[in-house]
């Protein structure tokens, strides 16, 4: 496995508070560090002709890691790396190292949908990888080769097994429930948090790519998916936590896991939104659901000042919007697909 090189680490001795126009405190970036994927599901991307990001407009490893330690020292504290599928890119390991080497950086997670994880999860945790979210949207195989098109279900469940083996903690996994199409498994997903200590979180369906065919019919509340939760027994709300971020966290009396819910559309989080998002070719995302974009590739590649990546950052958080406009008749769905925003 190749090397960190000189650029791996960098001491960092002051932090600061990073605060947006509505006084939220912003500190949690999710970056995505590829747009390239080994699956291909039906409500994210085409089957083929995928528009990706030509390699040398992907941020490198060495402006990744430079972006972190410097919006660390001004108060990002979580990072969590996502695709795309974040594994695919070669020496992920290499620059998961480097980033939980940045002082400052107390949460280094990652989003991946599981197919490489069995192959990796050992090594993660040895780069000092913190925690895992998977995402996975059905628990029957036939029905994963119709969604992900893609015969890749038993990958999937082995690098559960993995990281579960590796006693990553927590381990989320991440169902989107929409009717019609999945929304037969709410209970199946819910048991998991019986028998295993997985906490599975229930995410509303979102509007977000063009190739997205969302409408507000297919969007089932997490209300809805409550009220079927407790057939299989009450749900004890759980203290909440600051690696919680939106999700409402829940456990069954007797089960070894816990079951969360995040709603942005039935009961949006805006409030206390938390997060900016880092697209792979180096365009800050104020807000998921807006196409609005600032530019800090240009800057990594010009200057490189550290006043100038700073500059770009505080740009970006007086973009941050006090909440989203999905139900509003103004609201236009964001045209990137979830691949190349990073999940």
């Amino acid at each position: 496995m190749a090397g960190t090189g000189s650029w791996a680490f960098t001491i960092i001795k002051t932090m600061k508070l990073l605060l947006d126009n509505y006084d939220r405190t912003i500190n949690y970036l999710r970056l995505s560090i590829t747009d390239r994927c080994n699956l291909r599901c039906r409500y994210c991307m085409p089957e083929e002709g995928v528009e990706l990001i030509e390699h040398g407009d992907l941020l490198t490893y060495e402006e990744i890691v430079k972006t972190i330690e410097v919006f660390a020292r001004n108060g990002i504290s979580k990072v969590r790396l996502t695709g795309g599928e974040p594994l695919v890119r070669r020496s992920v390991v290499d620059l998961i190292k480097a980033i939980a080497r940045i002082e400052g950086v107390r949460d280094l997670s990652l989003t991946t949908n599981g197919v490489l994880l069995k192959e990796y999860a050992e090594d993660l945790v040895e780069a000092g990888l913190h925690r895992i979210n998977i995402s996975l949207d059905t628990l029957r195989s036939d029905r994963f080769v119709y969604i992900t098109r893609r015969d890749k279900f038993k990958e999937v469940w082995a690098g559960i097994e993995a990281a579960l083996k590796q006693k990553l903690s927590p381990i989320k996994i991440n169902v989107v429930i929409i009717k019609g199409f999945n929304d037969d498994e709410v209970k199946d997903f819910a048991r998991l948090s019986l028998t295993y200590p997985l906490h599975v979180r229930f995410i509303e369906f979102m509007p977000v790519g063009e190739k997205n065919d969302w409408n507000a019919e297919e969007m089932i509340p997490s209300s809805q998916i409550i009220e079927e939760i407790t057939e299989l027994g009450e749900l004890i709300p759980k203290s909440p936590q600051e690696s919680d971020g939106p999700a409402t966290r829940y456990y069954i009396e007797g089960g070894k896991g816990e079951i969360g819910f995040i709603s942005p559309i039935s009961s949006h989080f805006c409030a206390r939104c938390n997060r900016l998002r880092l697209t792979p070719e180096g365009q800050i995302r104020p807000c998921l659901f807006s196409d609005k974009e600032i530019d800090l590739k240009t800057t990594l590649r010009s200057s490189g000042n550290e006043k100038d990546i700073e500059e770009v950052l505080h740009q970006a958080l007086k973009a941050k919007p006090q909440r989203h406009q999905i139900g509003d008749i103004r609201f236009k769905k964001c045209q990137r697909g979830m691949h190349a925003i990073g999940g």
